[in-house]
């Protein structure tokens, strides 16, 4: 990271990081790549996705994208049969709303683009079926205002789903995180929370019941590994320990013996930043 440039905006970060052979990986990962609507199909796709279409349980109606970047998480919802509201503040057109007016045009799909904050929605109450937020909370200056917000706008009945959040255990793995995070010293404006901090700022919104997905039991919270290539790069790693592959394949081989080392070792996470998901409901 020493030596990479700072940049004031976010636009500039992702055409910097694009022209990086060696970050090629992260900038697929991130979905910045182009064309938008192959990366947006891409996410479509993706485990990820499919893991937060279960979640919808067939819900239809209209969807408020929070936070929408370049659109990727708008057009799965549309896709998925929502008449789609996206909010983003940034106006570029490779990370903001006008990226996301060409893909909703090329795409053909009903996305209506607000350029706003996601503090002050600017709805009337009860407008949305389902709002949801992808890496959004965390970005949050005023968190308890955005949830009571988010909160408002949906209908009764209605679901708040907020994906990829990262937290902390204690104040002081901020800095920690922070430091590793492979974009904040680009541009800034990486954040994270205690667990708590999250839910009590959903749960004062009015939101209940809330669902808490863990780092290492959900698809959202695992990509972009699934659980096939997190087994695999669990069983390079122990390799490196203990050079007998053959063992370690054959320990892990089972999915049901993987998923129940993963449960185990979920009470010794303690990353800085590790990522959470919340499913929340609006009675």
């Amino acid at each position: 990271m020493n030596g990479e440039p700072k940049f004031t905006t976010w636009e500039d970060a992702v055409v910097w990081l694009r022209n990086q052979p060696a970050q090629r990986q992260l900038v697929l990962d991130a979905f910045y790549d182009d064309p938008l609507i192959e990366a947006a199909e891409r996410y479509f796709q993706s485990s990820e996705w499919q893991a937060i279409t279960v979640l919808l349980k067939g819900r239809t109606g209209t969807a408020l994208d929070v936070g929408a970047g370049r659109g990727i998480a708008s057009y799965a919802l549309a896709r998925s049969g929502f008449a789609v509201t996206a909010l983003e503040p940034d106006a570029s057109p490779i990370v903001g709303a006008t990226a996301i007016r060409g893909l909703a045009a090329q795409a053909q799909l009903p996305i209506e683009v607000v350029e706003e904050f996601s503090e002050r929605l600017p709805f009337a109450d009860a407008t949305f079926d389902l709002v949801f937020a992808r890496a959004v909370l965390h970005h949050m200056r005023d968190l308890d205002g955005a949830c009571r917000e988010m909160f408002r706008v949906l209908r009764p009945g209605g679901l708040l789903i907020a994906v990829r959040e990262h937290v902390i255990s204690k104040e002081a793995d901020l800095s920690k995180f922070l430091a590793q995070h492979p974009l904040h010293h680009l541009y800034g404006g990486e954040a994270a929370f205690l667990l708590d901090r999250y839910i009590g700022a959903l749960s004062g919104a009015g939101f209940s019941p809330i669902e808490t997905l863990a780092p290492l039991k959900s698809p959202i919270n695992l990509f972009p590994y699934t659980l096939e290539t997190l087994r695999a790069a669990v069983v390079a790693k122990l390799t490196q320990k203990v050079p007998v592959r053959s063992v370690w394949s054959a320990a892990l081989a089972s999915r049901r013996a993987f998923v129940s080392l993963l449960s185990m070792a979920e009470r010794f996470d303690h990353r800085p930043g590790r990522l959470y998901s919340f499913v929340c409901y609006k009675a």
